[in-house]
């Protein structure tokens, strides 16, 4: 398995949250890595409240949170269907594990991965007796993503070929910008819609057609971020859509703002 991906792929201004939180992203242990994108670690103590925002990925995430004086906790966070907002104050540390797409689902095989989609269920309720602070207390962070792993290989997930036929779809999605069309893609795949359809509602949490247009948008959010001068109509060609026009609808309603008018912020901002 590959290392951790480097891309700000999903974050809203990246530049201007590493500037605040250390954040960092860790391998699992071997025996987790087909289960799992990675781990991820951020620590703050801010002068002052800051919002980070991200477009969510089609990913479940396990979180492991504690803000200030507050007691530690944990939830399941499944995936996120708008942009997700968290307010960031004093002091505090988050220790995250994001799944692959499908890979979720051994760990808590009785349920579809729709029952997650949106929610975000505190972990007593689906990993009973697990106490966050064991990973949440260490000070060194390699103890933490120790902690981590303990947490996880103690659940004993079973292989499951559904589990991984959803992840090698989805990956597909990300990798693969010919793949436009639910229809065409699950012809390809030798499947029918309905059956894809099935596969993504019990291991995936969302559609098919739901992760083709989310990764759309994180490929252009990325290009916002990172191009000084973006060719919007040739990138929404790129991507598959009809017109420029089609893009900048889709990505004012995931992010807030049209692509322009984000990528101008950046530019600004010193973003570049």
């Amino acid at each position: 398995m590959a290392a951790p991906r480097r891309d700000t792929r999903g974050i809203v201004d990246a530049a201007e949250l590493f500037s605040r939180v250390v954040f960092r992203r860790r391998e699992p242990a071997e025996p987790l890595r087909p289960y799992l994108e990675h781990y991820w670690l951020i620590d703050w103590d801010l002068p002052e409240p800051y919002a980070s925002h991200v477009v969510p990925h089609p990913s479940v995430n396990v979180v492991f949170q504690r803000y200030g004086d507050r007691a530690p906790f944990g939830e399941v966070a499944g995936i996120g269907l708008e942009l997700f907002t968290q307010k960031l104050e004093g002091r505090g540390r988050v220790c995250g594990i994001k799944f692959r797409p499908g890979g979720f689902r051994p760990f808590a095989p009785g349920r579809p991965v729709t029952d997650w989609t949106g929610r975000r269920v505190p972990l007593p309720e689906v990993f009973p007796d697990t106490d966050p602070r064991a990973v949440l207390a260490p000070a060194d962070e390699d103890d933490r993503v120790a902690a981590l792993d303990a947490f996880l290989l103690g659940l004993d997930p079973r292989p499951d070929p559904g589990a991984d036929l959803a992840t090698a779809l989805v990956d597909r999605i990300r990798t693969d910008r010919t793949i436009r069309r639910v229809a065409d893609f699950a012809r390809s795949e030798g499947m029918s819609v309905r059956v894809m359809q099935r596969l993504f509602a019990a291991y995936v949490g969302v559609g098919p057609k739901w992760v083709i247009l989310r990764h759309r948008i994180h490929e252009a959010l990325e290009r916002a971020e990172t191009e000084r001068a973006v060719d919007w109509a040739g990138l929404a060609a790129d991507l598959g859509y009809a017109d420029q026009a089609h893009l900048v609808r889709d990505f004012t309603a995931t992010v807030g703002v049209p692509p322009t008018v984000y990528a101008q912020t950046r530019t600004q901002q010193g973003g570049h």
